[in-house]
């Protein structure tokens, strides 16, 4: 992996620091191209006109998604963003009174709100099973916790506010042998893990554009296993997710596109497509190890620190990093770090009750690399940090 060709595709790395990947990750030359290249054109020759010269462009979208996660590309849906896509799907299982679902410890603010007022609305019973000591879900307590009740297991594949890797492939396991329905968020993990659908297990997957698969902002994703769509109702219809039939019915696509509106971000589409070729051309394996190394040099350095609190749990580590600076609030410390040019994120308690009331933590600081991040710029991110000490 060149980084310094990578880089020299990055131009914002010339002037900061950008360890904020899991929040938005930085563009890449080309995608930042074919975004500005479609509005250009929709400005040269209209809305309509380029969405019509551009289907080519727009139908490697799903191609491109298929190759990231080995899958057919009928089953690949455009979303605008991932907590839309995972909401899409909660909303379109076959769920009825008194039906569980399972979810862990580590799920984020939106996807623990939306089970929520699932249960207000559905009387749908919730069960979150904690993590084990080592930081990720307990496969023991939720394989006990499996009985007749359980129609779902709803899993974070990686926290936004945690470096661990929940084991989703043993999850799938689970689910399988119970015939239960998988779904998994892949906000954070998409781009950033090599993902294999098939090896997984999961029914259904759902993530954003702009983390680490560095695509734009309001751009998203779905996967559902083309066996699964058929026992899914989508919340809503149009005239590009449904075909008007006859005057009293209709009839959804038989593919993943069923969950799509016909208007939609034309550009952010394409955009997102060259981004996640950009990955595939470069090699998840490659970009996994690449992100993961340079996440673990952070921790070690950040340990070597006088005051500073790693807070990381897990066998399996990704390329965020949380942690705290005794005696300084998470706030003051990410200001600090920006007047330096250097991008990080706060892991707020109110967004992750769940996680944070049972590990004690208040709000902490996160920073998360890419593997256009370079050893030189841990070393400054410390160098920095221990200053402000």
């Amino acid at each position: 992996m060149n980084t310094d060709f990578l880089r020299a595709q990055t131009p914002a790395c010339q002037n900061l620091i950008h360890f904020n990947n899991a929040g938005a990750s930085l563009s890449p030359q080309p995608v930042t191209d074919a975004l500005f290249e479609h509005l250009l054109l929709e400005q040269r020759i209209g809305g309509y006109e380029a969405g019509e010269v551009t289907l080519d462009a727009q139908e490697n979208f799903y191609h491109a998604f298929g190759r990231l996660l080995n899958c057919n590309p009928r089953e690949i849906a455009y979303i605008e963003n991932a907590t839309r896509a995972w909401t899409l799907l909660l909303q379109a299982l076959p769920l009825a009174h008194g039906d569980r679902i399972i979810t862990g410890q580590s799920e984020y603010a939106s996807n623990y709100m939306t089970l929520l007022h699932l249960a207000k609305t559905r009387d749908i019973r919730i069960d979150v099973i904690p993590n084990n000591s080592d930081g990720q879900i307990c496969l023991k307590t939720l394989s006990d916790r499996i009985d007749e009740d359980v129609r779902l297991i709803a899993l974070t594949h990686v926290p936004s506010q945690s470096g661990v890797i929940h084991p989703a492939a043993e999850v799938g396991k689970i689910a399988r042998k119970h015939r239960i329905f998988y779904l998994l968020d892949a906000c954070q993990s998409a781009g950033q893990i090599d993902l294999n659908v098939d090896d997984i297990g999961c029914d259904m997957l759902t993530g954003s554009g702009r983390k680490y698969l560095r695509g734009p902002r309001g751009t998203g994703f779905m996967y559902v296993r083309q066996s699964t769509q058929d026992f899914l109702e989508p919340p809503s219809v149009d005239l590009h997710s449904a075909s008007w039939t006859r005057k009293d019915s209709y009839t959804f696509r038989d593919d993943a596109r069923r969950f799509e509106n016909w208007e939609h971000f034309v550009a952010g589409k394409i955009a997102l497509g060259a981004a996640v070729d950009y990955a595939c051309d470069l090699g998840m394996p490659a970009i996994e190890d690449r992100t993961c190394t340079l996440a673990a040099l952070l921790r070690e350095k950040l340990r070597q620190l006088p005051g500073v609190l790693v807070h990381d749990q897990g066998q399996r580590l990704s390329g965020i990093v949380t942690f705290s600076c005794d005696g300084q609030d998470a706030s003051a410390v990410h200001k600090a770090l920006r007047q330096h040019h250097i991008n990080t994120s706060i892991a707020r308690h109110q967004t992750n009750l769940l996680d944070f009331s049972s590990r004690n933590l208040p709000d902490i600081n996160r920073a998360s690399v890419h593997y256009y991040n370079t050893e030189q710029e841990v070393d400054t991110f410390c160098q920095v940090l221990s200053a402000q000490r």
